[in-house]
């Protein structure tokens, strides 16, 4: 879609829908992020461990799938699902998410992939 004067033009023209009605929408959808990490040589599963500690105390995280790549032995895939994008941001400031990251750093070899989502629902993604 692309958005102009306050309206959206799409696929089969304008569609008269005010930019404001958006704007809320957006606000109170879900929040996704999908992307692949790779690990240090050897260090996959040390890295899988910490990623899956005290993740049952993230507030508003309806989804946390941390899964390893089978086609690359360094590689991990981490799918996120919040019902918002400020309860993700608000989890980063949590003194175990924080604790996760310091330790997990020196295990991190980079991010090769990452998208946001907008999910919208799906087994398991219950409002």
């Amino acid at each position: 879609m692309i958005r102009r004067r306050g309206f959206v033009a799409g696929a089969v023209g304008v569609t008269a829908f005010p930019m404001e009605v958006f704007a809320i929408e957006e606000e109170r959808a879900m929040h996704g992020l999908i992307g692949r990490m790779r690990a240090q040589p050897g260090q996959r599963d040390a890295l899988v461990a910490i990623l899956l500690e005290g993740t049952g105390s993230m507030p508003g995280c309806l989804s946390y799938v941390v899964a390893k790549d089978p086609a690359d032995a360094d590689a991990i895939w981490i799918t996120e699902v919040w019902d918002s994008r400020a309860s993700h941001d608000a989890s980063l400031q949590l003194p175990a998410v924080q604790d996760a990251i310091r330790r997990a750093r020196p295990l991190i070899a980079g991010f090769d992939h990452g998208q946001e989502t907008v999910p919208v629902g799906g087994v398991g993604l219950h409002r």
